[in-house]
C-alpha cells in the first residue's frame, strides 16, 4: 500500500507540473509566430513538445524528492517557490503568443529564471536529487530568454 501512495505522490506532483503548459494549449498563434523574424538558431517547431515534456516531467519529480527529503519544517518554503516558478511559466505563452507581448513575455522570463534559481537553492538544501533535477529546466529557460531577446531584438 505504501508503495501505492508513493507513487500517487509522484503522479501528483508530475501533473502540477504540467499544469503550466495549459496556456500553451488554449493559445492560438494563428500564424503570427510563423511570420517573425527569428535567429538561425532558433530551434525547429517539433522540438519544443519533447523537450517540455522531459522537463515537466524532471520538474514533477523535483518537486516530489524536494517535497520527501529533508527536515518537514523547511519543505513549505521550498515547495512555494517550486509553486511560484510553474505559475510564472504558466505565464509565457498567453503574454508571447496570444498576447504577442515579446516584452513582457521577456520580463515573466526574466522572472522565472530567478525563480528557479531559487528553487534549486531551496532544494538543495533539502534533496540534491531535486536541485539537480531543476538544472536542465534552469539552462532551457536561459535559453529561452536569449531567443526571446532575440525575437524581440530583430522584430
Amino acid at each position: 500500500m505504501k508503495n501505492i501512495k508513493g507513487f500517487g505522490l509522484v503522479a501528483l506532483f508530475i501533473v502540477i507540473a504540467f499544469l503550466p503548459s495549459l496556456g500553451a494549449v488554449f493559445v492560438k498563434t494563428g500564424g503570427w509566430y510563423e511570420a517573425l523574424n527569428k535567429p538561425l538558431w532558433n530551434p525547429p517547431a517539433y522540438l519544443f513538445g519533447p523537450v517540455w515534456t522531459l522537463l515537466y516531467i524532471m520538474i514533477g519529480l523535483a518537486g516530489y524528492f524536494a517535497w520527501t527529503s529533508g527536515p518537514r519544517e523547511t519543505r513549505t518554503a521550498a515547495v512555494t517557490v517550486w509553486g511560484a516558478q510553474l505559475f510564472v511559466n504558466a505565464l509565457w505563452s498567453p503574454l508571447f503568443f496570444g498576447l504577442h507581448r515579446q516584452d513582457w513575455s521577456m520580463v515573466s522570463l526574466i522572472l522565472l529564471w530567478f525563480l528557479v534559481l531559487l528553487c534549486i537553492g531551496a532544494f538543495s538544501l533539502r534533496s540534491r536529487l531535486a536541485a539537480w533535477l531543476m538544472i536542465p529546466y534552469f539552462l532551457w529557460i536561459s535559453f529561452a530568454g536569449a531567443l526571446n531577446a532575440a525575437i524581440l531584438a530583430i522584430n
